[in-house]
């Protein structure tokens, strides 16, 4: 067949390709890494939200004639946000093709499907960082957009909740660290109740990390992490300090800092549900109605003169903490 009838191939098709975009390598980041997050799929761009008691929760949908999802006693109120949809578009030009066939043959499927799939792979990392920076936003309570001042969705307004900080005042060596440390999870054990967790991490900023790993309270036992950090099977679980998790934070894309230099966010890990990512269908006729996955992809040729591919990817997430005055910021006036 000619070359770019390839393209009309099902392995070219919106299925193949969304497959193939999401069998590529995943490498999210850490909160991606620790699984920190719940992923779930709905079947509508809106996510209905419920409220009950202080806890929210993702309503599911449903089919006409399935039974109704058992109503739960209590104070309740549901809000209908919208999921955010995220598309990029990348273009394959013909000189990009070129060579990669023999003279000739006709047979192009595999040859250019190792081309798609390189840009699929670029664009993947693309969305996989941008889904960090959203579930990063979420354990800080406001979703901000790409360029770092944007916001997208407050938690801390739209479910009006306060946010609880705590002021370490790192620059002064007679501040009772630990004391600090008490009240953070405490606070957090006061919010949560009844329910379990496996311990407290906090998530730090580079300037608000290297101040607190210098503060004359937790020196000493840092250096002892150090010292045999070497000897642990997971460097990656963190220095822990007064039974919390400490670990600085690297996540920056640009000049835009995933988590402030300045700042730190304590959250309580292994709590189920509380940190969830839904995730919408994409606005393509072939995904009306289904339940949503992470990413998607689709490509086009130039109707004219053949010239081009355009390759589409879009995600269309909700990062959502169900309790968002659980996420407590750590800062430093000093």
């Amino acid at each position: 067949m000619p070359m770019l009838d390839v393209f009309n191939s099902k392995a070219f098709s919106v299925v193949s390709l969304t497959e193939s975009v999401n069998r590529l390598p995943y490498k999210p980041g850490r909160l991606g890494e620790m699984g920190l997050f719940t992923n779930r799929g709905i079947a509508s761009s809106i996510a209905v939200i419920e409220e009950m008691d202080g806890v929210l929760s993702l309503l599911p949908t449903k089919r006409r004639g399935e039974a109704a999802t058992a109503a739960r006693s209590g104070r309740r109120r549901a809000r209908a946000i919208e999921t955010l949809h995220i598309p990029l578009e990348n273009l394959v030009l013909a000189s990009d093709l070129q060579d990669v066939r023999k003279f000739g043959t006709e047979d192009q499927t595999d040859a250019i499907a190792s081309v798609i799939a390189d840009r699929l792979q670029e664009m993947r990392q693309s969305h996989e960082a941008t889904q960090e920076y959203l579930r990063v936003g979420a354990i800080q309570g406001n979703i901000l957009d790409a360029d770092g001042s944007t916001s997208l969705l407050n938690l801390f307004t739209e479910f009006a909740k306060t946010e609880r900080s705590f002021d370490f005042v790192l620059g002064t060596t007679t501040t009772a660290i630990r004391t600090i440390l008490i009240q953070v999870k405490r606070f957090i054990e006061e919010v949560l109740g009844a329910v379990a967790y496996e311990h407290v991490h906090c998530f730090a900023g580079k300037t608000w990390f290297q101040w607190f790993v210098s503060h004359t309270a937790v020196a000493a036992a840092f250096d002892r992490f150090q010292e045999g950090s070497f000897l642990r099977a997971d460097p990656r679980s963190g220095f822990e300090f007064c039974g919390i998790t400490f670990e600085e934070y690297r996540g920056k894309v640009g000049s835009v800092d995933f988590i402030p230099e300045a700042v730190a966010r304590f959250v309580p890990v292994g709590v189920p549900g509380l940190f969830t990512m839904a995730y919408g269908p994409a606005d393509f006729v072939e995904t009306v109605n289904t339940i949503g996955i992470p990413i998607y992809a689709k490509q086009v040729i130039d109707p004219e003169f053949q010239r081009w591919i355009k390759l589409h990817t879009q995600s269309n997430p909700l990062p959502l903490c169900t309790r968002p005055e659980v996420c407590v910021k750590g800062t430093t006036s000093n």
